[in-house]
């Protein structure tokens, strides 16, 4: 077993500065992905009881993260990329920052720190694509990806384990004098994040990274095939609102308080960081659409099995079965898509981040659509009808991404770009 460790070290020394340097720090900031995306949530609902102002937090943190994506383009014509990335993981611990401190919660603070959030990741998200396409090929890009997730479910098992023990451990709790809740718990969580951000920019400032060469990362007209992505990013955004939002809302509504939570999210993962690495070091890039398509068969069934039962145990059926699909639709996902920026780049002649940003707006639609649903169903039918069977019909309209993607990947293949296989 340490011989077998000592060799995927040693593989892990052999990848380029570059891949080292990005995926050690995407390790650090992955500790902070698990705060963002669970427990943001269960803060909002603690303090509001509304899990329609949740949606529209997170509606808000998406409008942000597209508007920055256009910042973000411009900017990269002054500033280096791995400043950018800097900001955004430094301007994440700072948003989470200022809104655990804010005194009220209204929906027009919740609207202001969704914003400052959003535009923070959009910073991180953005520039992480653009390192990730430039330092990587398609030949290596499973194994990137498959490291990068196993870091992500990793710390999805033992920060919500380990955040949600230490605010379950809060109540009644007096410390020097004065009486401690799960606010203040929240507040102390935030400072520590603020200093893993640092830590992360600091390994991050030994990369050797290069600014896209071409200015222009605006257009209107696509080749068919990035339209075609864009169509699959719909569907992917349409989910991942719901993969934010969703368990926490799902967890406070019938599972109990944070303690609960953590304990749910972080009993799948291990299994599951284990089979995201594995995947990635030895499938190659014929196999993604396998793995692709067992990551959304598991979703629906997990979303099926909450709207049935609507119980705990219909939660945490979602919840593993989210746990589990989330890393290997990424390990997919992320893979093809920069084939195909690869390929239609090489056609078009234009910056690759042109289609980073495209693709933003194109999951931001998707995300909207989500989020609206939500709120319509909860509007006009009742907030219960929704939490049942948004998930459901989400799950369901997944469905149409793996034959999407099956013809995306046959198509680029077909054009195929030299820059794929070249190492980088």
């Amino acid at each position: 077993m340490i011989k077998k460790l000592v060799g995927e070290l040693a593989f892990f020394k052999h990848q380029t500065l570059n891949i080292r340097t990005l995926l050690l720090t995407n390790m650090l900031y992955a500790l902070i992905l698990p705060i963002i995306e669970i427990f943001v949530g269960a803060y909002i609902m603690r303090n509001t009881g509304n899990s329609s102002f949740v949606v529209i937090y997170q509606l808000c943190m998406y409008i942000g993260v597209v508007m920055t994506s256009v910042l973000n383009g411009a900017l990269l014509k002054v500033f280096k990329v791995n400043l950018l990335y800097s900001f955004g993981i430094i301007l994440t611990a700072i948003s989470l920052m200022v809104m655990m401190f804010v005194q009220s919660l209204g929906i027009f603070e919740l609207g202001i720190a969704g914003f400052a959030l959003g535009a923070s990741t959009g910073f991180f998200w953005t520039n992480r694509y653009l390192l990730a396409l430039n330092s990587t090929n398609d030949g290596n890009r499973n194994y990137f990806f498959g490291l990068e997730s196993f870091f992500f479910s990793m710390w999805s098992i033992l920060i919500p384990l380990a955040v949600g023990m230490f605010l379950g451990s809060l109540d009644g709790k007096v410390w020097f004098g004065q009486a401690i809740d799960v606010n203040a718990g929240y507040k102390i969580i935030t400072v520590v994040v603020f200093f893993i951000a640092i830590g992360a920019v600091i390994l991050l400032s030994r990369g050797k990274f290069a600014n896209p060469v071409q200015k222009k990362f605006i257009y209107f007209r696509y080749h068919s095939l990035w339209k075609k992505f864009l169509a699959l990013a719909g569907l992917k955004g349409m989910v991942q609102g719901f993969l934010v939002t969703a368990p926490a809302i799902l967890v406070m509504r019938l599972v109990g308080n944070e303690e609960s939570l953590g304990l749910i999210q972080g009993i799948g993962g291990a299994a599951t960081a284990i089979l995201v690495y594995v995947l990635g070091r030895i499938a190659k890039p014929e196999h993604r659409m396998r793995i692709f398509g067992f990551g959304l068969v598991v979703f629906f069934i997990g979303t099926v099995t909450n709207g049935i039962l609507f119980s705990a145990v219909g939660v945490i059926v979602f919840v593993l079965c989210k746990v589990l699909f989330q890393p290997l639709h990424d390990l997919a996902y992320f893979p093809t898509m920069m084939k195909t920026i690869d390929v239609v780049s090489s056609i078009e002649k234009r910056n690759e981040y042109a289609y980073i940003m495209s693709h933003e707006v194109g999951l931001f639609f998707g995300r909207a659509f989500g989020m609206i649903l939500f709120i319509s169903l909860a509007y006009f039918i009742s907030e219960i009808f929704a939490l049942k069977y948004a998930l459901i019909i989400v799950g369901a309209l997944q469905l149409i991404s793996l034959p999407l993607a099956k013809h995306i990947i046959k198509e680029a293949d077909t054009k195929h770009s030299p820059k794929s296989d070249t190492n980088k």
